[in-house]
């Protein structure tokens, strides 16, 4: 599967919308969201922000909650992103050692970190049931949702915390 180019525009268009209306939490949720409606391949979607050396998960949408609501970076494939400031596809989870599993229909992830100039914010996750859901198209379009979501993920940083 993969973002085709004349779907992108205006799902970035409802993005920017998103986050003009929205601030922090609120904002990432309701992105989380729309990606999942917006994507079929998109089967999970959370976005992660870095506390220290913790990525703590702000907002997520999909079938079922995750156990791994804080995640140290020097542990699985989000680790790795945050602490390379790079986007990792993974076409088989069931391949990777460096897996944190979630869910037992989890193929394939895709994880885009997000950023304020070089430093490393955040991220975003998702999971796919199928093998090879995401490629290059996914993640340029992902790194520009990501490049979106800064200030939403400034704000929540501020904001009580929830549960």
């Amino acid at each position: 599967m993969s973002v085709i180019s004349r779907r992108a525009t205006p799902a970035l268009l409802q993005v920017d919308a998103i986050v003009a209306r929205l601030r922090g939490r609120a904002a990432l949720q309701e992105v989380c969201r729309f990606l999942t409606q917006e994507f079929a391949h998109y089967r999970w979607v959370g976005v992660y922000r870095l506390e220290e050396s913790t990525l703590v998960l702000d907002a997520w949408e999909g079938p079922a909650p995750t156990e791994h609501t804080r995640i140290p970076i020097d542990r699985g494939i989000c680790g790795r992103a945050a602490r390379d400031g790079t986007s990792v596809i993974v076409d088989d989870v069931r391949s990777s050692p460096e897996y944190l599993a979630c869910f037992l229909e989890t193929r394939s992830e895709i994880v885009v970190p997000i950023r304020e100039g070089a430093r490393v914010l955040g991220e975003i996750d998702i999971d796919g049931n199928t093998v090879g859901a995401y490629d290059a198209s996914d993640r340029q379009f992902l790194e520009s949702v990501a490049a979106r979501l800064t200030d939403a993920v400034r704000v929540s940083a501020a904001e009580p915390p929830t549960g």
